[in-house]
């Protein structure tokens, strides 16, 4: 549906309750008559200290999921986005197909997840060697990994910064974000990627574009360009990067 002041989309957000980056980012360039309203996962432990304390974090997200995409309908959105990246990318390809499919069910929308709209990104921008930062534990940085090989991407590196909480996330610097692009990249790499929405990555990412002179696809710059064009949204929104100012 649409309101008076979002004329042209609602769109229902849904995101870990320990997330306080992804509104933040996606408020900063908002195209007109858009609006987000957030269904909050109820996280009660945020521990990700290693890699079964995250496993564990994701067990608690997905069991809350449902409560959360149920709460947001209620305000009539138009789309479904994920606020939220790393179940997107577990079991791969066919893994956030499930999810998606899932969550269509569900709420009777579509969605934008972090693992497709990364993909039609990367894919948009016509690159296939990538570097990728996380801020994952071992455990989930396979599953990164494995998600865009799968695809045909040739993952020169994965940094993940093994943040030990779902709140600490948001605390890493942009010197610290910077020194995790350099890690991934090298001769060849085409692109950087992130995942990770509690990451506060979409300043730094356009910063790096204009310095390296390649894509630095941040994953909340990624959503909300996926959602924005599938909706029809054709704005060119400057300082989140090329995907949002030129595609």
């Amino acid at each position: 549906m649409t309101t008076v002041l979002a004329d042209r989309s609602v769109f229902g957000v849904i995101v870990p309750s320990t997330n306080t980056v992804v509104e933040d980012e996606y408020y900063r360039h908002r195209a007109r008559g858009v609006s987000f309203h957030a269904g909050r996962i109820l996280i009660r432990n945020g521990d990700l200290g290693d890699d079964a304390t995250f496993e564990a974090f994701l067990e608690d997200l997905r069991r809350e999921i449902g409560n959360a995409v149920e709460s947001v309908l209620t305000c009539e959105p138009d789309h479904l986005v994920m606020g939220m990246s790393a179940e997107t990318f577990w079991g791969g390809v066919e893994g956030n197909a499930e999810f998606e499919r899932w969550i269509r069910e569900m709420s009777g929308l579509e969605v934008t997840t972090g693992a497709s709209s990364c993909h039609a990104a990367l894919s948009r921008l016509g690159v296939s060697k990538i570097g990728v930062v996380t801020p994952y534990q071992p455990v989930a940085d396979e599953q990164v990994r494995d998600f865009f090989t799968e695809l045909g991407y040739d993952v020169h590196a994965v940094r993940g910064l093994k943040c030990a909480s779902a709140t600490s996330i948001a605390d890493v610097s942009p010197a610290e974000l910077r020194a995790a692009f350099a890690a991934v990249d090298g001769p060849g790499v085409e692109a950087l990627v992130q995942a990770g929405t509690n990451l506060p990555v979409m300043g730094v990412a356009a910063e790096l574009e204009e310095e390296l002179g390649k894509p630095v696809v941040a994953i909340n710059a990624a959503t909300l360009w996926h959602a924005y064009r599938s909706n029809g949204i054709t704005d060119r929104i400057p300082g989140a990067g090329r995907l949002l100012a030129t595609l």
